[in-house]
C-alpha cells in the first residue's frame, strides 16, 4: 500500500477540520493520475481479451484472476521487443504502472515488460525448439522411415515401474509373441531423465533392436518436459533404426513425437503399431500364398505353351533331317576318296623306285670322295700344328722368365713393412719391459695389481720377472 500526505491539496480537509475546497473534475483526475503513476508493480494474470490490430500504436488486452480484471496497454515497440506471443488464455507476468486517461476517466495498466508465466513459458520454449528442429529438417515426412513388417527384436525405453511397461509387454506378447524384447529401464520424469533416455536408446540399438518403442504414461506439461529435450530429439532423429513414440494421452504432443518415425497416441497404441496380430499375419500369408499360386500357375501355363510350340517344329518331329546336308557331303567325299587313293598309291610307288635307283648309282662315288678329303685334312692339320707348337714354345719361355723376375721384386715392399712392424712389436712387448728390470704383480685371481688399494696384508701375489715368476705374500702396504 502507498500512503500519501494529502495536506495542502485542494479539496482535502485541513488540520482544523474546516470544509475542503471543491476540486474541478480535471484537478481531481490530475490528482488521481499523479498518485497512480507513481506506483510501479509486477503482477501475474490470465489474458482474457486481446486487441493488436495492424496500425495500432499499442496492444490492448485485459488480464484477470478469480476476483478482478485489469485493462492493460503496451506500446507496440515494447511489445515487439519482448517477442512474447500473447494470446487469450496465456498466463503472463508483467511489470508496469497504473495510468489514467483523464478524457474518458478510464484507468489502464501501462505495461513495461511482459513474459509468459509458469506453463506458458515452458510452452514458448518448446515452440521455439520445435521451430528450430523443423528448420533443420528433422520433422520432414520424407525423413521418416517405414517400420519393419516382422521385427525379430523390439527395444523398449521407458520406466521399469508403473503400468506402461506391463501394457507394452502384454500387447507384444498377445499380438506378436515371436519377437524378442529388449527393455531399457530409465526414469521418464525429472532432472536427468532426458539423458537417461538417450543412453537407453543407444543400449537397445547396440543390443540389436530393429525398432525402438519410447513411451510413458500421462502427466502434466511439466512432467512431459524431458521428452521436449533438444539432445533427445536429435538422438531420435539420428537413430539408425525406426523409433515409435507413445507418450501420454491423445492430446499430448512432444518434440519427441514430432521427430519420431511414428507417433502413437498411447504406449499401448505404440506397441500395437509395431506388432501385427496373428490374424493380420495369417491374412497376409494367405494373400501371399494366393498371389504366389496364381503367379506359378501363369508361369507354368506359359512354359507349357512354349514347350508345345517348340515340339511342333519339324526338327523335333524328324530329328534325322537335321543332318541331311552333312550326310550327303560325307557320301560325296567318301566316293572321291575311294577313287583317288589307288591312283595316288601307284604314283608314289613309281617315284620311290626311281629315287632308289638313283641313290644306288650315286652312293659309292659319294663315299669315296669324303674319305680322301678327310685324310688330306688330317695331314694338313698335323703340319700346321707342329709349326704353331714351335713358334709358341719360345714365346711361352720368354713370358715365364719375365713373370718370375716380376714376382721376386713384388715382395720387397711387404718385407720392409713386415720388418718395421716386427721391430715395433718387439719394443712394445711386455717381455722387453721385463728384460729391462721391471716386474708385473698379479693377485690371486690373476688380475694385474695397479694400486695398493687392490690388496690387503696377507693376500697372495705372483710377481712376473724376465726369466720367471715369484710367489709371495703381502705383509703391509705403504
Amino acid at each position: 500500500m502507498v500512503e500519501r500526505d494529502m495536506t495542502g491539496v485542494p479539496g482535502a480537509e485541513g488540520p482544523g477540520g474546516e470544509a475542503p475546497a471543491a476540486l474541478s473534475v480535471s484537478a481531481a483526475m490530475g490528482l488521481a493520475k499523479g498518485a497512480l503513476e507513481s506506483v510501479v508493480v509486477r503482477l501475474v494474470g490470465e489474458v482474457s481479451e486481446l486487441s493488436d490490430k495492424p496500425g495500432y500504436k499499442a496492444v490492448y488486452f485485459t488480464v484477470k484472476d478469480e476476483k478482478a480484471s485489469l485493462p492493460c496497454m503496451m506500446w507496440m515497440n515494447r511489445y515487439q521487443a519482448a517477442g512474447v506471443p500473447v494470446a487469450v488464455g496465456s498466463l503472463v507476468e508483467m511489470t508496469g504502472r497504473f495510468s489514467l486517461y483523464a478524457a474518458k476517466g478510464r484507468m489502464n495498466f501501462d505495461v513495461f515488460t511482459i513474459a509468459l508465466a509458469g506453463e506458458g513459458q515452458l510452452r514458448l520454449q518448446v515452440a521455439n525448439l520445435a521451430r528450430e528442429l523443423e528448420a533443420m529438417g528433422l520433422m520432414a515426412p520424407e525423413r521418416k522411415r517405414p517400420l519393419p513388417a516382422y521385427p525379430q527384436i523390439v527395444g523398449i525405453v521407458t520406466s521399469p515401474r508403473g503400468s506402461v511397461i506391463h501394457d507394452m509387454l502384454r500387447t507384444l506378447r498377445r499380438r506378436y509373441p515371436l519377437a524378442k524384447v529388449l527393455v531399457a529401464g530409465v526414469p521418464v520424469e525429472g532432472p536427468g531423465a532426458a539423458d537417461a533416455m538417450v543412453d537407453g536408446l543407444a543400449k537397445v540399438v547396440f543390443g540389436g533392436a530393429e525398432l525402438v518403442l519410447l513411451g510413458r504414461g500421462g502427466g502434466s506439461f511439466e512432467d512431459l518436459m524431458p521428452f521436449n529435450d533438444r539432445r533427445l530429439a536429435r538422438t531420435i532423429a539420428a537413430c539408425p533404426v525406426p523409433v515409435v513414440t507413445g507418450i501420454g494421452h491423445e492430446p499430448d504432443t512432444t518434440i519427441a513425437d514430432l521427430v519420431a518415425d511414428v507417433r502413437a497416441s498411447t504406449p499401448t497404441a505404440a506397441a500395437e503399431a509395431v506388432a501385427p496380430t496373428r490374424q493380420e499375419t495369417d491374412g497376409r500369408l494367405a494373400g501371399l500364398g494366393q498371389r504366389l499360386g496364381r503367379s506359378m500357375e501363369l508361369r507354368l501355363t506359359g512354359a507349357a505353351r512354349s514347350v508345345e510350340r517348340i515340339a511342333a517344329f519339324s526338327l523335333f518331329r524328324e530329328p534325322e533331317r537335321l543332318f541331311d546336308g552333312e550326310a550327303l557331303a560325307l557320301d560325296d567325299l567318301a566316293g572321291r576318296l575311294s577313287r583317288a587313293l589307288p591312283a595316288m598309291l601307284r604314283e608314289d610307288r613309281h617315284r620311290v623306285g626311281l629315287l632308289a635307283e638313283g641313290l644306288a648309282r650315286m652312293l659309292p662315288s659319294a663315299l669315296a670322295a669324303p674319305g680322301a678329303a678327310v685324310a688330306a685334312s688330317r695331314d694338313r692339320l698335323a703340319v700346321r700344328g707342329a709349326t704353331l707348337t714351335d713358334r709358341f714354345a719360345g714365346q711361352l719361355a720368354a713370358d715365364r722368365q719375365r713373370l718370375l723376375g716380376a714376382a721376386e721384386h713384388m715382395a720387397d715392399p711387404f718385407r720392409s713393412a713386415l720388418s718395421v712392424s716386427a721391430a715395433r712389436l718387439h719394443d712394445l712387448s711386455p717381455l722387453t719391459v721385463l728384460a729391462r728390470g721391471y716386474a708385473i704383480a698379479r693377485d690371486g685371481e690373476g688380475a694385474v695389481v695397479r694400486s695398493t688399494a687392490q690388496v690387503e696384508p696377507g693376500a697372495p701375489l705372483t710377481v712376473t720377472v724376465a726369466d720367471g715368476a715369484i710367489d709371495c705374500v703381502v705383509e703391509k702396504t705403504r
